[in-house]
């Protein structure tokens, strides 16, 4: 497809879709409105719309009233019915595709319905939306005269009962609009490879010659991608191979503690964009140039609701009722049939005009073990600017307690991957420790004077430790992250302990190298 004929048609796209956009920033509650009311209209005389009587809500007060808040535990009932083939349960379109969620690396995996309109008016609607942005934010961008390196997840689609599952990733891929696949890289067959290792190999093989403008995909994957390049091809930055490479649109964890190794392996020119999506939808993208926040995404078929956690008595509002700075749970009802469903994920809105949306962590990972209550946005920000003073970087890390034991007092115990390790690692870890303190008044109440909680440890882990931890756990590749902060000790035990037989090995390589001498 020629350059100039396929700008012609963004071009005309784009005018269009952003005046669309604009619409929904200056009436941001009306199209929220409209959103609820088809919805529910959509599902009136579903099971789940005849229970809660969908055609007698009209406005939103209603729907607050009649129709509990549920989450995965408590809506899996409806969803393991229609897996078995029952048809009209919580949405009235058939229900083919199921994204298997296996963001927290936990052993049970989720079931998210993906309905026909999830996929067209959100997913797919919200990939044209990041390149909307971003072109209409870089007017001389040649984004569309090369291709997109996508990197996904690793499995496969596979049926059962006329129905397939497999990572969202690996739906929309095999759903993508031709347009789409043509602008991509690599081809479909190697993206849905299944063994990391050989699919790694492939995407190097098949992308070298390509014109890449454009990457998107986890960034620690990316990462490992990008830096086994640069060794095969012996050379120190990205750009020296793909000359054209202007954008990196990342999500799925925070980006903060990776930006200093993106820019030291593509270098200052290439810009970094953030995007918001689960399996459970598409919310928020980023869509201004040098600012990390994002625009929540109004029309895609999805209704947001918030639940306010920084009261004793947490409160459910929508949008006409948030406020900036305050920590929020999200609550969305979709085109694929969840209602009032608690996703798991928390927000801070950074703007009120228009909804712009920061990412603060997960409901469930937070440790609270000594009543620290730290979140994850806590952890980020201070291990970010241990990080900067010390001038370190890491690959990966986690956080899990060490409970009190009779006359000891407990402590975090981290786990951390450097990839440029502090000059001193003592200083290093009393440094976090006082970080974590000024981010977190309630931790820092729990280190008073040693009596409940002590100062933090840090392990060292090995080169490649979380890397070979995934591998062991069958889950390298894509969508899969590791847990950051954990009120248990199983994760941290198994790293522990991978941790310490490296090390035994390493010793008697060196043992038996010395016996050899």
């Amino acid at each position: 497809m020629p350059f100039s004929f396929l700008n012609s048609v963004t071009t005309w796209f784009l005018k269009k879709r952003m005046h669309q956009i604009e619409l929904f920033k200056k009436y941001p509650l009306e199209v929220q409105n409209e959103v609820l009311l088809n919805l529910l209209k959509n599902a009136e005389n579903t099971e789940f719309g005849n229970k809660y009587s969908f055609s007698s809500i009209k406005n939103y007060s209603l729907f607050s009233k009649k129709i509990p808040l549920t989450d995965y535990e408590n809506f899996f009932k409806y969803i393991e019915r229609s897996i078995k083939g029952e048809s009209n349960i919580f949405w009235n379109s058939p229900i083919k595709w199921y994204a298997q969620s296996s963001g927290t690396t936990n052993s049970k995996s989720k079931f998210i319905p993906v309905s026909k309109e999830s996929l067209e008016e959100c997913h797919y609607k919200a990939g044209k939306d990041v390149l909307c942005l971003y072109v209409s934010n870089n007017e001389n961008s040649n984004l569309f005269s090369g291709k997109s390196l996508r990197l996904g997840g690793s499995k496969k689609l596979y049926e059962s009962n006329n129905n397939y599952f497999g990572d969202l990733s690996a739906i929309l891929i095999d759903n993508l609009p031709m347009w789409a696949e043509m602008l991509s890289a690599p081809n479909n067959e190697i993206s849905l490879m299944d063994k990391w290792d050989e699919k790694l190999k492939a995407i190097i093989n098949s992308t070298l010659s390509e014109n890449i403008t454009s990457l998107a995909g986890v960034p620690s994957w990316m990462l490992i991608l990008l830096n086994k390049i640069l060794e095969e091809r012996n050379e120190t930055n990205i750009k020296e191979i793909w000359k054209n490479l202007e954008v990196y649109f990342h999500g799925g964890v925070n980006f903060n503690p990776y930006i200093d190794q993106f820019k030291s392996v593509l270098g200052n020119d290439v810009r970094f964009y953030e995007t918001y999506n689960a399996s459970e939808g598409f919310f928020a993208i980023q869509d201004r140039n040098d600012h990390n926040d994002m625009l929540l995404m109004l029309d895609y078929g999805i209704y947001f609701e918030f639940e306010v956690l920084d009261k004793q008595n947490p409160e459910i509002i929508n949008l006409s009722e948030v406020k900036l700075d305050t920590n929020y749970a999200i609550i969305i009802s979709t085109n694929a049939g969840l209602w009032r469903y608690k996703i798991g994920d928390t927000v801070k809105f950074t703007s009120l005009s228009p909804f712009r949306i920061k990412i603060t962590g997960r409901t469930k990972s937070f440790i609270n073990a000594f009543g620290e209550e730290l979140i994850i946005e806590n952890a980020e920000n201070a291990l970010n600017k241990t990080l900067l003073k010390h001038n370190s970087r890491i690959v990966e890390y986690t956080v899990a307690p060490s409970f009190i034991s009779k006359n000891k007092s407990g402590f975090h115990q981290w786990m951390i991957e450097f990839e440029k390790a502090p000059a001193n690692i003592s200083k290093f870890c009393e440094d976090l420790d006082k970080n974590l303190q000024k981010f977190n008044s309630d931790y820092k109440s729990k280190r008073f004077k040693n009596i409940t909680m002590k100062r933090l440890e840090i392990i060292v882990a090995k080169e490649k430790l979380f890397f070979d931890w995934l591998k062991f756990k069958n889950k390298l590749g894509g969508q899969n992250k590791i847990p950051r902060l954990c009120n248990d000790r199983i994760f941290i035990e198994e790293l522990i302990k991978l941790n310490s037989e490296a090390t035994f090995k390493m010793l008697k390589l060196e043992l038996d190298n010395f016996l050899e001498i």
